[in-house]
């Protein structure tokens, strides 16, 4: 042990409280909800009916409680695939299989999505580089065909329009998504025309790191962005329809973490949920 930490490689101290997210085992629920907002964060945990913890270090505004019974920690990460990788590797280190989803934000690049949208990823392309410090390039970022599912129903359920489809996650949001601000012009000016040409849902920073990172780790993971701007008009979101939109994606993501955790109970020791088999009973 030096200066309170157990090495340069695993830095945590004697009670394994992570050194970014300040946490230890025992603070997060295995049911979690991750957001790039900090202040999205609290929103969210503004749904639980109780609170047992709130950490905040950093740019990590971490808040575990109890939403209709379930126990759930909402993690505000920070943007980027970058800052969302230190939360997903320090957070499995304080809880054994994880459940994860993502609730952000995103720009649609085909016709017929509209501001307010959800787009739920079923895989994501890799354009941000910190993944291909674990995996090839090659290597695909999929959800969990189980969160997919779930999110779907409980967009369903709750009357909110969504997309299903492929994501593309930039490490930029100027450059990277081919915006052109006085000074910077993007190398790619293109980038947008050429995917939505390859059928790209939308393009956003985040969910190809989960997405990879779950995968290879073996927990599941999905996620549901709501759409704050429609690149192919270039129109972005009102202040009035993006708080309505946060709230369908947020009530999305947490509607799909009671159906997984019903859908594990169900499985039992088979490897996946399916439609053949019932559904649990919520938890309480």
């Amino acid at each position: 042990m030096t200066q309170g930490y157990e090495s340069a490689t695993v830095v945590r101290d004697a009670e394994g409280r992570q050194y970014h997210i300040a946490l230890k085992p025992g603070e997060v629920a295995r049911h979690i909800i991750l957001v790039g907002d900090p202040e999205r964060a609290r929103r969210v945990a503004g749904t639980f009916e109780s609170i047992e913890l709130e950490r905040t270090n950093r740019e990590y505004v971490t808040i575990t409680g109890r939403h209709q019974g379930l126990r759930v920690s909402v993690m505000g990460t920070g943007m980027g695939a970058a800052s969302t990788e230190i939360a997903i590797v320090e957070l499995t280190q304080c809880v054994e299989r994880p459940v994860m989803i993502r609730c952000g934000s995103t720009g649609a690049l085909q016709p017929g999505m509209a501001l307010g949208d959800l787009v739920i990823s079923q895989a994501s392309l890799r354009l941000e580089n910190t993944t291909r410090f674990y995996v090839d390039d090659g290597y695909p970022a999929v959800a969990d065909p189980q969160a997919v599912m779930a999110l779907a129903a409980a967009a369903d359920a709750s009357g909110q329009r969504y997309h299903v489809g492929v994501t593309a996650t930039s490490p930029s949001f100027y450059a990277g998504q081919g915006r052109a601000v006085a000074g910077f012009a993007p190398r790619e000016p293109d980038i947008v025309e050429r995917l939505a040409r390859q059928g790209v849902k939308n393009l956003e920073m985040e969910t190809s790191c989960l997405l990879t990172l779950a995968t290879l780790r073996g927990f599941v993971a999905g996620a549901v962005c709501a759409v704050y701007a429609t690149r192919g008009d270039d129109v972005f979101i009102s202040p009035a329809q993006k708080d309505m939109a946060e709230k369908a994606c947020v009530t999305t993501g947490l509607g799909a973490l009671h159906l997984l955790d019903a859908m594990e109970r169900a499985r039992g020791s088979r490897p996946i949920w399916h439609p053949g088999l019932e559904l649990a009973e919520p938890t309480r």
